[in-house]
């Protein structure tokens, strides 16, 4: 059998020249090409060449001490560096830090767009991912350190609108990675955890006029792959080479297990179950703001606890958890295996599941932050010398619909207490994390609050919500003094207005029974009236009416709060991944048409659901009512002001 495109590794790096663009696919251990960035150091240590490389990824690739873009931190080697996360490469941090390459830090989904506005040969990325972070021009530019002195990212004004503009750039080499290769350069990823950018980088670097050079663990004979399972063709390829199993992990937690691939599905009730402490009430207590029906992104860290919370609570089945670099469905996993997931329903590319975040697909997004100010500004990117970065942090918090930043109250030394239906502060952590300015603004509040998001902040002892002043303390943990555990620790004072307790049940080892919370309609909470604009407010956000006890149920609620009041009054209702039986559909909608012939002056609906806003029109239509249905509760308050 000809090899053709199949070479030994050092023969692949001998290809890269003194000044080349490199760009690498990867995340955190998953999909890097290990044995690529091995032979690129040993070359580089042996001889002093390639040096001067501008290295470009979208996300982090390493395991946080010397594995992945690790290998490529040496002085010299690099001289510029375009990168969406540095938490996981700290050789290439210092460099950084220490101003000895230039370096950038553009968020994730941005950079994975640039790769594919490259392979289209346009001038750059355009995108509103960054407008008021440290990414934004007008505060820093992207800019990790003094070294980079270049603009990357301008301020544009399109259509009357604020938009950033990355430019783009050619890219020398690519390192991708697969799982088999003919002979030919055909590459399949039947054995990956995820697919990542590896399309969308080839395409980059061959329109470029540059080598692609890819990773596998085998080859198989020409012609003998399925020509349906082939992800990267190999008129794209230009080299092939064959890693030994260690440098062809899974990820960095996993040499392979088959249910990060797809392959098989395993019994959650073999996933451990997570220990009651600080870290775990905070994620059960963000696991409340869960909706049925909701599409949701959780991140590193402390979030990926909320799905282990979703498992040990049986839920999984009403929700769909996400990671950024493309998994869709199942139980995230944490940790070196962080990223890839067990049980998902499917896998997309990186590009893709960013084009989904941007435009507003995600329902709630789940984060961890480092530092937050009076303003609701979040830093999850820098603090003093350690420089993390934003990875998909801004493309996620900036664009879901609802967004809870979890973490502990303070850090560096916390120790709690937990049990008995309270939490008490053993000992504090040595560092606020509630400051009066963050040292970086990964999430803008004051543009969050603008457009009417809903955030909060959950710590172990108490809750945030943003609000267009700054931050409300809204919640308080039993056993938490306000003045002496809350107040007394933050460098400025929020809003404080009668906050009221987080259940007891967060701080019991028991489940908090959130299956049976999330299929019971909960109609008396949803239902709010403001007298000063003679306004009813129904959330019906993630709500599924199953049948016609929930229908009566529903009735009475609303006939209980407007039937005292003795007059009409206007109506806002939100429908987001709102759900109604087959079997009670039309009764439903009957009962829509009674509410609204009996009780309101005006009434705007919304939903951000294409097909609900379709379907709800049609049905409220056929029974002669209000039938327009907005996107936005914008929209729908501006209807209901036109009056």
């Amino acid at each position: 059998m000809a090899f053709k495109k199949v070479i030994p590794v050092e023969d692949a790096i001998a290809l890269i020249r003194q000044g080349d663009v490199l760009a690498t696919v990867g995340y955190g251990g998953n999909g890097t090409p290990e044995a690529l960035l091995i032979a690129l150091e040993r070359r580089f240590l042996e001889t002093g060449t390639p040096g001067n490389l501008t290295l470009v990824y979208a996300g982090g690739q390493g395991d946080g001490k010397d594995r992945g873009l690790n290998h490529l931190g040496h002085e010299g080697l690099l001289k510029r560096v375009v990168g969406g996360h540095y938490g996981l490469v700290p050789r290439i941090e210092r460099l950084a830090v220490e101003n000895r390459i230039e370096a950038y830090n553009l968020p994730e989904g941005v950079i994975t767009h640039l790769y594919r506005d490259i392979a289209a040969g346009k001038p750059g990325t355009l995108s509103k991912v960054g407008l008021g972070t440290f990414i934004d021009p007008r505060i820093e530019g992207g800019k990790v350190n003094a070294a980079a002195v270049d603009d990357i990212v301008e301020l544009v004004i399109l259509g009357g609108e604020e938009t950033l503009f990355f430019k783009a750039f050619p890219i020398n080499v690519a390192f991708i990675r697969g799982t088999t290769a003919d002979p030919d350069g055909n590459i399949t990823m039947e054995k990956e955890s995820l697919r990542l950018e590896n399309l969308a980088l080839a395409l980059a670097a061959r329109n470029s006029g540059g080598m692609v050079l890819c990773q596998v663990e085998r080859i198989a004979q020409s012609g003998s792959l399925d020509a349906r399972r082939v992800r990267i063709p190999g008129i794209f390829v230009d080299s092939v080479v064959v890693a030994s199993p260690e440098h062809h992990m899974q990820n960095y937690g996993t040499q392979y297990n088959p249910a990060l691939s797809g392959e098989v599905r395993v019994p959650l009730e073999a996933l451990p179950p997570v220990p009651l402490d600080e870290k775990k009430v905070i994620a059960r207590r963000a696991a409340l703001e869960l909706l049925p029906n909701s599409v949701v992104n959780l991140g590193i860290g402390l979030p990926d606890r909320i799905g282990a919370v979703a498992n040990e609570e049986k839920i999984q089945d009403l929700i769909t958890l996400t990671v950024d670099p493309g998994v869709i469905g199942g139980v995230p996993l944490g940790g070196l295996d962080f990223g890839a997931s067990v049980n998902f329903s499917a896998v997309i590319e990186h590009p893709s599941q960013f084009d989904f975040i941007d435009g507003g697909g995600l329902d709630s997004a789940y984060l961890g932050f480092a530092e937050c100010d009076r303003l609701g500004n979040v830093n999850a990117s820098r603090f003093g010398n350690r420089v993390t970065g934003c990875g998909g942090f801004i493309n996620i918090s900036q664009n879901s619909r609802k967004v809870i930043f979890v973490g502990t109250f303070t850090s560096g030394g916390l120790e709690t207490e937990v049990g008995d239906g309270a939490i008490a502060i053993a000992k504090e952590g040595k560092h606020r994390k509630f400051v009066e300015t963050v040292e970086q603004i990964t999430f803008s509040g004051p543009r969050a609050a603008d457009l009417g998001k809903e955030v909060y902040y959950v710590t172990e002892r108490c809750v945030f919500a943003l609000r267009t002043e700054g931050l409300e303390l809204v919640e308080v943990a039993p056993g938490i003094d306000v003045e002496r555990d809350i107040l007394a620790q933050m460098s400025f004072r929020p809003i404080v207005d009668a906050p009221k307790l987080m259940e007891a049940g967060l701080f019991k080892p028991e489940p908090l029974g959130l299956r049976e919370r999330m299929l019971d309609i909960h109609i008396e909470d949803r239902l709010s009236y403001d007298p000063g604009t003679n306004t009813v407010f129904m959330n019906f956000a993630g709500m599924r009416v199953r049948d016609e006890e929930d229908l009566r149920r529903i009735k009475e609620a609303v006939d209980g709060l407007l039937e005292p009041l003795g007059k009409r009054v206007y109506s806002i209702v939100n429908y987001d991944s709102f759900a109604a039986d087959d079997a009670v559909i039309d009764k439903y909608m009957d009962l829509v048409r009674y509410v609204e012939k009996k009780y309101y002056i005006k009434v705007s609906r919304y939903t951000t659901s294409g097909f609900m806003r379709l379907k709800l029109g049609k049905e409220l239509e056929k029974r002669s009512v209000s039938s327009h249905v907005f996107e936005s509760r914008r929209e729908a308050r501006k209807h209901l002001d036109q009056d």
